[in-house]
């Protein structure tokens, strides 16, 4: 067996000349050290956008299973008018996960009106939501590539449907850095009783550095998990033990320069030391009016658990976090391949009226001009029956809402066919959806990259166009 003499070039150029290649490397490494140091000290950093972008931040509302367009946001007389009867064959083959598409058309139960001076529709399942109809953009004929809700959710969040690629939180992360040093720039809610298709990898960073990731919060009273130390460790022990970590942790850094792991690791720790001082009062309620958490619906079983996460978001973004994503319905709850009615109007009635509060609340303290608030999920429904009463996946055309950060209100784009299946004008991929988030927060989405194997990577991949449309 050959073992070679070094175990790497440094030890082969500190062997060799009585060490001088190695003065001249270490000179180089710490030349290139040095250039790198603010990054490396501070990966989180605020960061100017190319442009002077409309939005500061982002909460994503994820209505996680694929909310029914047809019976929320997009209403179709001839969908009622063809009740029962199949699709046309003009529509040709339409592939479902359950199959083949061609089940009999199924009406819409819910009633429709026009809300605000613009005139949007919104249908009776979501009362709170319509009135707030002039601060919204109704983008009606998005469209995605997956047919399942893993890809799906994967896609929105990520660009792709295949696992790996860095979120759109971390892309915001990335770009922008963050405004609070003493909390988490990316924070994701979930909650109780379900876990979001994909789990921790649709808010990760994929290739990039883990220093970029979403902060999973948790539902309930204490939202973040080992926030405080054990009653028997003062400040002091704490902070001597943390400051040890992190000098074996430099040391190991030092001969590893390449390991992003590591930095993202010594992040967190002092991330966490910080959070200790300031997180527990960002998510303390207790000094939240009581009518203000009755807007949100802590009052109401219903509302209580997702209206506790909307407050939250609030109060983060209120102190800097640059993206939250609040999950509703992880786990595909919104997923209705039966009993379109039931399902719907359980999932509607826990997250109208939170939505509503966050939109009302944002906008009295001044700040949805530059938040941007994003409501929908992966994908719509089908306007054709699953069994009796259900839809199935529907990537084809579906609706989306965004409001504040730079996007006009009161304004529908796009549209669908005259039963809701298909995007006809106006469509939105997701990589367009993605390429106009970036614009709002002041980035040229082909020019934002993140060099990996040889190549420089974006968030929308090789495609997407900003839909200049929605800009206000």
């Amino acid at each position: 067996m050959h073992v070679p003499l070094f175990s790497s070039r440094r030890e082969f150029l500190h062997s060799a000349g009585g060490g001088f290649g190695a003065l001249a490397l270490s000179a180089m490494a710490a030349e290139a050290s040095a250039s790198e140091s603010p990054r490396v000290a501070d990966p989180l950093a605020p960061k100017k956008p190319h442009f002077a972008g409309t939005a500061k931040r982002v909460i994503f509302l994820f209505m996680e299973g694929g909310p029914s367009h047809v019976d929320l946001f997009d209403p179709k007389p001839e969908l009622t008018k063809q009740h029962g009867k199949p699709l046309p064959a003009s529509f040709g083959k339409v592939i479902t996960p359950m199959g083949t598409g061609g089940n009999n058309l199924l009406a819409s139960k819910r009633k429709f009106a026009k809300h605000g001076k613009s005139g949007l529709d919104f249908s009776d399942w979501l009362p709170n939501l319509a009135k707030c109809a002039d601060d919204f953009t109704l983008l009606r004929a998005c469209w995605a590539d997956g047919l399942n809700h893993v890809g799906s959710v994967c896609q929105m969040n990520t660009g792709s449907i295949l696992a790996g690629r860095p979120s759109l939180g971390s892309w915001a992360m990335y770009g922008l850095g963050s405004e609070n040093k003493n909390l988490p720039g990316f924070v994701v809610f979930t909650e109780g009783g379900g876990q979001v298709f994909g789990g921790a990898r649709v808010w990760g960073t994929g290739y990039m550095p883990a220093t970029y990731q979403g902060t999973h919060f948790n539902s309930g009273a204490n939202p973040i998990l080992n926030l405080s130390p054990p009653a028997d460790i003062g400040g002091v022990r704490q902070k001597d033990k943390l400051d040890l970590i992190g000098e074996l942790n430099g040391i190991h850094q030092r001969e590893r320069p390449g390991d992003t792991e590591l930095t993202a690791r010594q992040a967190a720790y002092e991330l966490a030391f910080r959070m200790q001082a300031s997180a527990p009062e960002a998510v303390d309620l207790t000094k939240e009016s009581e009518k203000t958490k009755e807007a949100y619906g802590l009052n109401r079983k219903e509302t209580a658990e997702f209206g506790h996460r909307c407050l939250l978001a609030r109060r983060l973004v209120e102190r800097g976090v640059r993206f939250v994503q609040v999950y509703c319905g992880a786990g595909s709850q919104w997923d209705a391949h039966a009993d379109i009615e039931g399902n719907h109007t359980k999932m509607c009635l826990r997250s109208d009226q939170p939505s509503a509060a966050l939109l009302r609340d944002l906008k009295q303290r001044g700040m949805l001009d530059d938040t941007l608030v994003i409501w929908g999920g992966e994908f719509g429904r089908t306007p054709m029956t699953e069994g009796t009463n259900g839809r199935d996946h529907n990537p084809y055309g579906f609706s989306m809402l965004m409001a504040g950060g730079g996007v006009k209100g009161g304004y529908v784009h796009g549209t669908t066919d005259e039963f809701g299946l298909h995007g006809i004008d106006g469509r939105v991929h997701v990589h367009d959806f993605h390429a106009t988030i970036l614009h709002l927060l002041g980035f040229d989405h082909t020019k934002l990259t993140y060099f990996h194997n040889g190549k420089d990577e974006r968030l929308t991949d090789v495609k997407g166009k900003v839909v200049k449309e929605v800009l206000a």
